[in-house]
């Protein structure tokens, strides 16, 4: 029986259920941190922000191809549920992508204009920061309770949205936490605790919502043996916050010690939501509305693209590592020359 299901194809579509999970949880830890540095460049002076936008200069752009790959792989291996959620989210989708473009160019413009000129910049920046974060939780929102309408839909969206902000915020502080040094690095640790708080009440506001929304991610929450599971996973979450807090209360310390520990927290609590997340409204592949096996193309196609992913991932992976390895270490000065 396992034999024949491996010699037809049947798994072809789990396997890229799986690399779009990938690629969406890599791209939200990745381009999340750098999203919440912006979020948090408004709030200081023009030497600490060249500083902070240094800390994320090397890997921004490259963080945003994660994206790319999980969108593309959704289009080829699943064209039914790309076709929904475009069609469902074709505002906010078009949102981000303005706010993307005028992200990437006010990168560089905010530094390369005439003095006067650099504030707007610096504005433009910032605003194109929240707008990403906001619709891309906005987005997350709609898809788990399956593109639903009401009131009581949009506001678990635009909670869920603000959740998002907040947690984009922190992986932001705990960026700059193991990436800066002396004031900037205790600005960081302050800006930490003030995001753990707000995500903490877009938690509460979303989690108080969501039980008046049809979804089936609840109805599995309250049956057994799911239950376990989906509540063990935001219990260890909770640990972890409180965790974090101990550790952020002691930092900074000499040496710079433990400075890399609440963005490895912070990433490891984003993982243990996202596959809550995964896990809640699994097999389908729109929430309550269709099913990873009855959203799949063909099998034929499905190897093919296969294929082509095995050749391209390896190297995403490998340029992506390199990057980090060598923009290791604190932060330098800013510098376009």
């Amino acid at each position: 029986m396992n034999l024949e299901i491996f010699e037809n194809g049947a798994w072809l579509p789990f396997v890229f259920a799986f690399l779009i999970g990938l690629s969406m949880l890599l791209y939200a830890i990745l381009d999340g941190y750098d999203l919440g540095v912006g979020l948090l460049s408004k709030s200081v002076d023009s030497d600490e922000r060249d500083r902070m936008i240094a800390s994320i200069g090397p890997f921004w752009d490259a963080n945003e191809t994660w994206l790319v790959l999980g969108v593309g792989l959704l289009l080829v291996a699943f064209p039914p549920a790309h076709g929904i959620v475009l069609t469902s989210l074709y505002l906010p989708v078009t949102l981000m992508i303005v706010a993307l473009v005028f992200r990437g160019v006010s990168f560089d413009f905010r530094k390369k204009v005439a003095p006067e000129a650099q504030h707007k910049w610096n504005l433009v920046f910032f605003w194109s920061s929240l707008c990403i974060t906001l619709t891309q939780g906005y987005m997350v929102g709609r898809f788990m309770i399956g593109f639903q309408s009401g009131l009581i839909a949009e506001l678990f969206s635009v909670f869920f949205g603000m959740l998002v902000v907040s947690g984009y915020a922190l992986m932001g502080s705990c960026w700059l936490i193991m990436k800066a040094e002396g004031d900037l690095q205790k600005k960081a640790i302050k800006w930490a605790r003030n995001s753990i708080l707000l995500m903490t009440l877009g938690a509460v506001l979303s989690s108080a919502v969501a039980p008046f929304v049809d979804t089936r991610i609840y109805d599995r929450m309250f049956s057994f043996p799911e239950v376990t599971l989906l509540i063990a996973m935001p219990l260890i979450s909770m640990i972890l916050t409180l965790f974090m807090l101990f550790i952020l209360k002691a930092l900074p310390l000499e040496g710079d010690r433990l400075s890399w520990m609440p963005f490895a927290i912070s990433i490891s609590i984003f993982v243990l939501g996202f596959l809550g997340l995964v896990y809640s409204f699994y097999p389908y592949i729109i929430p309550g509305q269709l099913k990873i096996v009855d959203a799949s193309a063909a099998p034929e196609s499905l190897l093919v693209i296969l294929i082509g992913t095995g050749i391209v991932l390896p190297f995403m992976i490998g340029y992506t590592t390199l990057a980090y390895w060598i923009f290791r270490g604190k932060a330098e000065d800013l510098s376009y020359d």
